[in-house]
């Protein structure tokens, strides 16, 4: 039996490094990097791990890298460059920057059949659950929420959670920010379901009630589930608009 792989993870160090350098404009738009070279030297690395960190900067559009002329900083698209023409994640965090997270629990799970149903993870990986109620952001504290909201983010940024307690936006531009990779893609799924008992009384709501449960799942640039996101909102206050344009070839 082969062993196995050991997976070098030194470039997500190096280019969480540079990305915050780029960031902060110690490369500026237009600029060059240094050549690999210098940066094997820098990071004490080698060039492999180097080159796995630039490509990870191409992948999150920050750099373009050319033979002969190096690794230049780029002006980085906006997020709807890289998702469907149905929503943006843009609009996410527009819908999320006029809201309250009000957090109930935090805790990490494994995750069983009943929540691999409702998530579509593995049976028996562990998850980082975050649970609680979204609010808008001028509401008093009596008024109903506007939704029931439940996390669950991958074990490998579990570490996001030490975060949580003074954060009321999503989640999902932390783990960008502290693991220094971008989410690239958002699926998205809306679900006709009726209010359980548990979830009536947080929302206000008899049980029963005709809810929209809308289910995303967060993908990074290599391909990795970040965070999966069900948000359970009743009907009457939940409108989802969309607007499709004809492709003329």
């Amino acid at each position: 039996m082969s062993e196995p792989k050991v997976i070098d993870h030194r470039y997500l160090q190096v280019a969480r490094a540079l990305r915050k350098d780029i960031v902060d404009g110690v490369y500026p738009v237009g600029s060059q990097l240094p050549t690999e070279h210098e940066l094997c030297e820098r990071f004490e690395v080698s060039r492999y791990t180097i080159r796995e960190a630039l490509r990870r900067l191409r992948d999150d559009n920050l750099v373009s890298s050319r033979p002969r002329t190096g690794t230049l900083v780029v002006p980085r698209p906006s997020a709807d460059s890289y998702v469907q023409h149905v929503m943006s994640i843009n609009d996410l965090l527009a819908f999320a920057a006029g809201t309250r997270f009000a957090i109930e629990s935090i805790a990490m799970i494994t995750i069983d059949d009943e929540a691999a149903a409702r998530t579509g993870l593995a049976t028996g990986e562990q998850w980082l659950t975050v649970r609680g109620y979204r609010r808008a952001s001028d509401d008093e504290p009596s008024k109903a929420a506007l939704c029931r909201t439940e996390y669950y983010i991958n074990r490998a940024f579990a570490a996001v959670g030490r975060l949580l307690q003074r954060h009321e936006g999503p989640i999902f531009p932390l783990i960008e920010d502290l693991f220094g990779l971008s989410i690239v893609e958002v699926h998205q799924e809306i679900t006709a379901v009726l209010i359980s008992p548990g979830l009536a009384e947080g929302l206000n709501v008899e049980s029963g009630t005709p809810a929209l449960q809308v289910q995303r799942t967060y993908t990074t640039s290599d391909g990795q589930v970040a965070q999966v996101t069900i948000n359970t909102h009743p009907a009457s206050r939940f409108r989802h608009s969309m607007t499709m344009r004809r492709v003329r070839g």
